[in-house]
């Protein structure tokens, strides 16, 4: 495919988190990048200030005239998966001999040209592409990253040089898109059940991971957090290795010490067979939490592996921002603290609330959380209940369906009848607000991936 024929850039989906960083990708190739999308959501508004056109009435006579007198040549049109093909506009350009393309499609072909490192895992993704970012850039290197969020330190989910010979992805396992990759390094950060709704079973998910590890480059390395169990293939003439944040393994940290929302770890790594190398000795971290702490070391692993010094590595670790909606604190006073989360399964609600305990004992925990999928309601509902029933008060809006319709029985009403919370209620979103205002809130934790995002400005607004 050769991307250089195409003067017009058409995606479909385009507030998402990833189209969005691709429509930022073309913009800065001075392409003319064009976006549809349902919600006119504050991504979408940045992406107009930027330079994209985008229209949000699905209907193909909302589609720019201009796009409809191109040639298929010229206009490239990409779709999330998350949108049927059935979708009117989608069905437009089919209808009319356009070829569109998945987004995990285009992303293969933007990488062929570039030493490709991908980053896979249930969880932990966005924030270890976020730090190895982060260290790529401060050590000069030349990089493109897409980070399914947004990081604090360049307000933004792409990041991209002139010049790049580096090419820095989140490898999705939904639908089966980190299939299109082929990368040098691929880090697993983990491997947990999950998109059920597609794989049906957890073995079939191990495959598909298993699958995208054999696409490693030949001399390439595959990074795994060493607590998963699966039997990789080893790359052509490369090499397997494995990191911790829990036990000796090729790279490792231990002694974590959290102060004032900071965390102190060692850093090792295994230079022989029995013996391993401390490269730093309380190396300061800005994320909180040991999945966080995790995440780091498979940064720093692969940031060794680009032979990156290590001052450059513990000076970017010092100064990393995080990222927006990864424990990110909206309001962090004496009596009174925010924090929002992306969380949105099981284990990382677990993780989420375990280091909000650990740095804030003994006080008293409200938690907001809003469902995500029906399906993953329906799947995890007991684990849900399991790990929500550890804050001292709950409350459950309504679940966001995204892509999916209702399944019968299937609702935040439901879940909250498993949760053994005393003080819990389901709320409608619309009014959470009136709801905070009325109650005593010392620590306060929302956590969702649906559009539970809107309230965190207005939340912070009472709180203030």
């Amino acid at each position: 495919m050769n991307l250089n024929q195409y003067t017009h850039i058409y995606l479909i989906g385009v507030g998402g988190i990833g189209m969005s960083a691709l429509a930022r990708f073309f913009l800065n190739k001075k392409y003319k990048v064009y976006g549809y999308d349902a919600v006119k959501s504050d991504l979408c508004q940045e992406l107009e200030k930027e330079g994209v056109n985008i229209h949000y009435d699905n209907n193909i006579f909302s589609i720019p005239k201009e796009l409809k007198l191109l040639k298929e040549n010229k206009l490239l049109v990409i779709y999330t998966p998350a949108i049927s093909l059935n979708q009117n506009i989608i069905k437009y350009f089919i209808d009319k001999d356009f070829k569109v393309y998945k987004r995990s499609k285009i992303l293969g072909f933007i990488s062929q040209k570039y030493f490709t490192i991908a980053i896979a895992g249930t969880h932990g993704k966005t924030t270890t592409t976020s730090i190895l970012t982060f260290i790529l850039k401060n050590s000069e290197k030349k990089v493109i990253s897409f980070i399914g969020g947004i990081t604090n330190n360049y307000n933004s989910n792409l990041v991209m040089d002139e010049n790049a010979n580096i090419f820095i992805v989140e490898a999705d396992e939904y639908d089966k898109s980190f299939l299109e990759l082929s990368p040098n390094i691929a880090v697993v950060t983990s491997i947990d059940s999950d998109h059920l709704d597609l794989y049906k079973n957890k073995n079939n998910l191990y495959k598909s991971y298993l699958d995208f590890a054999k696409r490693v480059k030949e001399k390439g390395i595959i990074l795994i957090e060493s607590s998963i169990n699966l039997n990789f293939s080893k790359p052509k003439r490369g090499f397997i290795k494995k990191y911790s944040a829990n036990e000796i393994s090729d790279y490792y940290a231990n002694n974590l010490n959290v102060c004032s929302a900071k965390v102190f770890a060692n850093l090792f790594v295994k230079s022989s067979p029995k013996n391993y190398n401390c490269i730093a000795k309380r190396a300061e971290f800005t994320l909180p939490g040991k999945h966080n702490v995790s995440n780091m070391v498979a940064a720093v692993a692969v940031a060794l592996m680009l032979k990156v010094n290590i001052d450059t590595i513990l000076k970017s670790l010092k100064t990393f921002k995080g990222i927006r909606r990864r424990f990110e604190f909206v309001v962090n006073k004496k009596n009174l603290v925010f924090i929002d989360d992306y969380a949105h399964h099981p284990s990382e609600i677990s993780s989420t609330i375990k280091t909000v305990r650990l740095l804030f004992p003994d006080r008293n925990l409200t938690v907001i959380f809003q469902p995500h999928l029906y399906s993953r309601t329906k799947d995890f509902a007991i684990d849900f209940a399991r790990v929500l029933s550890m804050a001292d008060r709950l409350i459950l809006l309504d679940i966001y369906p995204a892509r999916e319709k209702p399944i019968s029985g299937v609702n935040s009403k439901m879940m909250l009848g498993l949760c053994t919370n005393i003080d819990k209620q389901v709320c409608e979103k619309e009014n959470l607000l009136s709801l905070i205002n009325k109650i005593d809130i010392d620590i306060l934790l929302t956590m969702g991936a649906g559009d539970i995002s809107e309230l965190t400005e207005p939340i912070k607004h009472i709180l203030n």
